[in-house]
């Protein structure tokens, strides 16, 4: 057997820096936040000089400042995920105010309604389509050639998925006349997959097919709404596919916390996915071992290897949702069960979902100790 190697990334978020946040909303920045900015930039080798002298105007800054701004947010985001170590990076999404948000606000037709919670305490600015969307052209295209330019390592960019911006979307537009009294289920649900169409094919696919011709020889379509109605699986494999339809590129799918029982058959009928990068780790206990029995958070992968499902699994490893550092020996063991059920081949290393929620110290560590952990199980099956 060739040589067992396992690509490490995380799903695409980090944090963004107090300094960042503050200056682009027209807070103060205080100098604990540039303090911060000089500790990060020498942790990461990033010079901070001109950065610091900006931040020391404490507000009013410019729109060339804020974008200045902006490039050192995502320049440490990247950085940072280099020195953990990562196979794969992106910036950490420093540029972008909020995935679904991120979307809706570069197409026509849509309105906003106000800001509503997701979950935890996380909040996001609530749309309503009002007309057919549409997006006219790629608007992530300056935000990957930052990215391009400044690593050698590979680039995978997450992107919204239409399944998504579908469902956390008030529709006053497709289903208008589903409102009426007597209106059928049938009805409702056709005006939902034309919406989620439409916007794969409008919303989401312009974006990543200019990316793609840009160079981006990765998309991630994130998906954090896919199994919220289980009976709507198929529309989001349906959806995938017309957002990938023409497009040459790698494209992967990440399905955020939920039920993957929900994804069968259907995920079977996905267009050529390389992978599904999924939530374990959160729902796995921390004591050590390698059997079935002392990897219960993983107890669905047999599935996916029973199945006609042949991409290959992006495996958390690494909880996002608490500020424990998972051992390098605990990120070992995970992965060796997933290779022993799956095979070697189909298994790849992330975290389970983007770790914007925990500080930077935090998110350093728990990646530090993936990327060792990651080392550890490839030594343990190439037997050195």
């Amino acid at each position: 057997m060739s040589e067992v190697r396992f690509v490490t990334k995380e799903i695409g978020s980090l944090a963004k820096p107090g300094w960042r946040v503050k200056s682009i909303a027209g807070r103060p920045v205080e100098e604990a936040d540039v303090a911060d900015a000089r500790k990060w930039g020498a942790k990461l080798g990033v010079e901070t000089d001109e950065l610091t002298e900006i931040l020391r105007k404490g507000s009013g800054f410019s729109e060339v400042e804020k974008a200045k701004i902006h490039d050192y947010a995502a320049l440490f985001g990247l950085r940072l995920l280099e020195e953990s170590g990562l196979d794969v990076v992106y910036d950490g999404e420093q540029r972008r105010s909020e995935m679904y948000d991120h979307a809706v606000k570069h197409a026509h037709g849509f309105e906003t309604r106000g800001t509503v919670r997701s979950w935890d305490n996380k909040y996001y600015t609530k749309a309503a389509v009002v007309d057919a969307p549409l997006v006219e052209s790629a608007y992530d295209l300056d935000e990957f050639d930052f990215v391009r330019k400044n690593t050698e390592r590979v680039v995978k960019v997450p992107v919204t998925g239409a399944y998504t911006v579908m469902d956390w979307s008030y529709d006053e537009h497709y289903a208008a006349d589903t409102k009426l009294l007597g209106a059928s289920s049938k009805a409702r649900s056709s005006a939902r997959r034309t919406f989620g169409v439409e916007a794969a094919r409008d919303v989401v696919r312009p974006n990543v097919a200019g990316l793609v011709e840009s160079g981006v020889a990765w998309i991630q379509i994130d998906e954090p709404a896919a199994t919220t109605r289980p009976e709507e699986v198929p529309l989001v494999v349906e959806t995938f596919n017309e957002t990938r339809a023409g497009i040459g590129a790698r494209a992967s799918m990440h399905v955020c916390f939920s039920d993957y029982e929900c994804l069968f058959p259907h995920i079977e009928a996905l267009d050529d996915c390389y992978e599904l990068q999924l939530e374990f780790a959160n729902r796995d206990p921390l004591e050590l071992g390698t059997k079935p029995e002392d990897r219960p958070g993983y107890a669905v992968l047999p599935k996916f290897a029973r199945s006609g499902w042949r991409g290959v699994i992006g495996l958390g490893v690494a909880d996002i949702h608490t500020n424990h550092i998972e051992s390098p020996e605990l990120i070992r063991d995970r992965i060796l069960h997933a290779a022993e059920v799956l095979g070697p081949e189909l298994v790849e290393v992330n975290t389970d979902c983007g770790l914007r929620t925990r500080t930077w110290e935090v998110s350093f560590q728990k990646l530090v100790n993936m990327v060792e952990g990651t080392r550890l199980a490839e030594a343990a099956m190439n037997g050195s």
